[in-house]
C-alpha cells in the first residue's frame, strides 16, 4: 500500500495543501496531512520524521511560507524523497519561500515545487509512487489522457 505524508508548517497553508491531498485521492492514494512547524514543534517533528518509514510511507510533501525551513529539515532527517512546496506569502508574495527551498546545501535535496503548487507535489509523490506500482502507473496514464482531453474539447469561438 502507497503511502504520501502531507506535512505544513501552519493551519494557515491548508488552503495550498489540500490540492495535493485533492489528487491523492483522485489516484487512490493513501495519505495524512499533519501541522508541524520546524521552528514551533521541532521535537514534535523529528518524532513523527524518525517513525514516518516504520509507518510505511514511501514519499513525503511539506509545505511551508517564508523562512520556509520545513522540507529541508525533514530532508536532513530521512532518506524518503521530500518535495516542498512554497507556500505565497503577504510580504514577497512566496518568493522567499522558493528561495529556502530551492537553494538547499549539497546533500540534502528537495524537490521544490512552484510556489504554491501543491498539485504538482501530489502528481510529483505518485510518480515517484508509480515506478515499482504498474497500476497506479495506468491511473497516472489516465490522468494525462484526461487533462490532454480537456483541452482538445476546448470551443473558442
Amino acid at each position: 500500500m502507497e503511502k504520501v505524508a502531507i506535512i505544513m508548517g501552519s493551519t494557515s497553508d491548508l488552503d495550498t495543501m489540500k490540492k495535493a491531498a485533492e489528487v491523492l485521492d483522485e489516484l487512490g492514494i493513501i495519505y495524512e496531512m499533519k501541522v508541524l512547524s520546524a521552528h514551533r514543534t521541532p521535537d514534535l517533528l523529528f518524532e513523527y520524521i524518525e517513525q514516518i518509514e516504520e509507518k510505511g510511507f514511501k514519499v513525503i510533501i511539506a509545505g511551508a511560507g517564508g523562512a520556509a525551513h520545513l522540507p529541508g529539515v525533514i530532508a536532513s532527517q530521512t532518506l524518503l524523497p521530500v518535495i516542498g512546496v512554497p507556500i505565497e506569502t503577504k510580504v514577497m508574495g512566496g518568493l522567499d519561500s522558493l528561495l529556502s527551498m530551492v537553494q538547499m546545501p549539497a546533500g540534502v535535496p528537495v524537490a521544490t515545487m512552484g510556489i504554491g503548487n501543491a498539485k504538482n507535489a501530489g502528481l510529483m509523490a505518485a510518480r515517484i509512487l508509480a515506478i515499482n506500482n504498474i497500476e497506479l502507473r495506468k491511473k497516472l496514464e489516465n490522468y494525462k489522457k484526461a487533462m490532454v482531453q480537456k483541452i482538445k474539447d476546448i470551443k473558442i469561438q
